[in-house]
């Protein structure tokens, strides 16, 4: 059974940076696309980034792009997700997932219980 943790979460204010952290409890955490998630009060979730099986492709979300940036350490089976730049509209739950790289939930077949930002104006 694969067990993500996210970490990292918190209160900030618009303008502020945050780094969540993911780490998996996998044998094989490199073998394995990764990616983030948020989901805010009421609207579906959304993909947020994604990263491939040794870091080599990454997708952004068009409304993160160049704020966020998403990295991993196989030897220390954990993913992050690097935040600058936050606004308000990025207050969600982040979820980490492992999976098949890509922008599709439908790819990630593990989840993590997610952490929350908030993001004050």
């Amino acid at each position: 059974q694969v067990h993500l943790v996210e970490s990292g979460g918190g209160l900030v204010q618009a303008g502020d940076s945050l780094t969540l952290s993911c780490t998996a409890s996998i044998r094989s955490f490199g073998t394995y696309g990764m990616g983030w998630f948020r989901q805010a009060p009421g609207k579906e979730r959304e993909f947020v980034a994604s990263i491939s099986e040794n870091g080599g492709e990454t997708a952004y979300a068009d409304s993160v792009k160049g704020r966020f940036t998403i990295s991993r350490d196989n030897a220390k089976n954990t993913g992050y997700l690097q935040m600058n730049s936050l606004k308000p509209e990025d207050t969600a739950i982040y979820y980490c997932a492992v999976g098949a790289f890509g922008r599709s939930s439908s790819n990630f077949g593990s989840w993590g219980q997610g952490t929350q930002v908030t993001v004050s104006s």
